[in-house]
């Protein structure tokens, strides 16, 4: 069931039943998203933009992504892993899906869902300049700043997020609320046996 709030529509009942309150409307996640692809376009006009979603919570920003930024550009997914089934990461990486194509001497622009303690991102930063790429950059949709552990330079940020448990468009728990087509605040009594 869905009910209308303006000109965007929030999900009731079912798993929206799960949220503490919402952060970000589907509205304000594209309004933000086009002003992003346009600044990439403008930032990369001329070069060899190869676009690397961090899956899988990346999945839904860059799809809406890069249908933003009016550049011939390639596009591939790398999948890395700290969390599990958690609410926390765990520190050790794995890497459980590579690049499907060289990166040498093209400009990189990682996209993720969100960044909070910056272990993950910079473990994967590191290990994408050994491949020698021209350049390497990082688009988030959701910067979680307070969680913050290693430092992390932000290209291309959507929005600054609460030290808060979040979910949907992309960003999940144990797998679930992905399909959510906005942010909201996970109750705590779900994952409160963590």
């Amino acid at each position: 069931m869905t009910a209308s709030t303006g000109t965007d529509t929030v999900w009731k009942g079912g798993i929206a039943d799960d949220l503490s309150r919402t952060i970000l409307s589907a509205e304000q996640i594209a309004t933000r998203t086009a002003a992003l692809g346009a600044q990439i376009a403008a930032d990369y006009r001329g070069r060899d933009l190869l676009v690397v979603g961090v899956l899988s919570g990346s999945f839904l920003f860059i799809a809406d992504l890069v249908r933003q930024i009016n550049l011939p550009l390639a596009l591939d997914f790398i999948s890395v892993s700290s969390y599990g089934d958690r609410t926390r990461s765990s520190g050790v990486v794995r890497m459980l899906k590579d690049l499907n194509q060289p990166i040498a001497g093209r400009d990189l622009l990682l996209v993720e869902d969100i960044i909070d303690t910056g272990l993950t991102l910079s473990y994967l930063i590191e290990n994408l300049r050994t491949r020698h790429p021209a350049s390497i950059a990082v688009a988030t949709l959701l910067d979680k700043t307070e969680a913050r552990v290693v430092k992390i330079d932000t290209a291309y940020v959507g929005f600054e997020c609460p030290n808060e448990f979040v979910v949907g468009y992309g960003l999940d728990y144990r797998g679930r609320y992905r399909n959510l087509p906005y942010i909201g605040v996970l109750k705590p009594e779900i994952y409160q046996d963590e």
